[in-house]
């Protein structure tokens, strides 16, 4: 049997999810997923003064590696706590990787898509370091704050950069057709995974997150 792709949301990366070697029963994957989420989310609330725990949690994927996480979690629907949490480590992970990309597309779509930037809260004007220093605000949040509000704000970041997005993919049209319909696909993954997050939201309101 040939090792399995775990999924990793389309619009955090052009690169898949690393292939892991093996297979794990689908009954015993939810329970280790579910598990493991509501233990983290427990875990740092209850010590969300202790800065430094908080920090290492933040950075989960820099210290236990993505593959790490993606057998955890990558599995698990968008609507449940590891679903979610799965989709807010790899927007931590994607403004790592391209933050100059994310930052420009980010500044494109602020002016289109106001209300979201407002929610979504990054300093302006927009660059690198400020996207990234959103998606570990947004992180801190789920240990610090509220998880709705984190999700709400991680969602209106999507939106806002799936604007900019669209509006990068015209321009690109005029010179490279196949890559403006691949920016365009990834704008149209932003916002599929935006409205996921949104909807977690609510469930984690109404306590049925889990």
């Amino acid at each position: 049997m040939s090792p399995p792709r775990y999924r990793r949301p389309a619009m955090l990366s052009p690169e898949r999810a690393e292939m892991i070697v093996g297979d794990i029963d689908p009954a015993l994957r939810s329970e280790v997923a579910h598990t493991t989420a509501a233990a983290l989310v427990r875990g740092g609330r209850e010590r969300a003064q202790d800065g430094e725990l908080v920090e290492r949690l933040i950075a989960l994927v820099d210290t236990e590696g993505l593959d790490t996480i993606a057998v955890m979690w990558s599995q698990s629907p968008a609507n449940t706590l590891p679903g979610a949490l799965w989709r807010l480590y790899l927007l931590r992970e994607w403004t790592r990787r391209d933050p100059r990309t994310v930052a420009e597309r980010y500044h494109l779509g602020l002016h289109r898509a106001e209300v979201a930037g407002v929610v979504a809260g990054v300093a302006t004007p927009p660059g690198p370091e400020q996207v990234q220093e959103l998606a570990d605000a947004v992180l801190s949040g789920v240990f610090r704050g509220d998880l709705d509000v984190a999700l709400d704000r991680a969602a209106a970041f999507l939106r806002v950069l799936a604007t900019g997005s669209a509006m990068d993919a015209d321009w690109v049209e005029m010179s490279d057709g196949e890559r403006a319909t691949a920016i365009t696909r990834r704008a149209g993954a932003l916002l599929d995974t935006a409205t996921e997050l949104e909807d977690a939201a609510a469930l984690w309101r109404a306590g049925r997150l889990d």
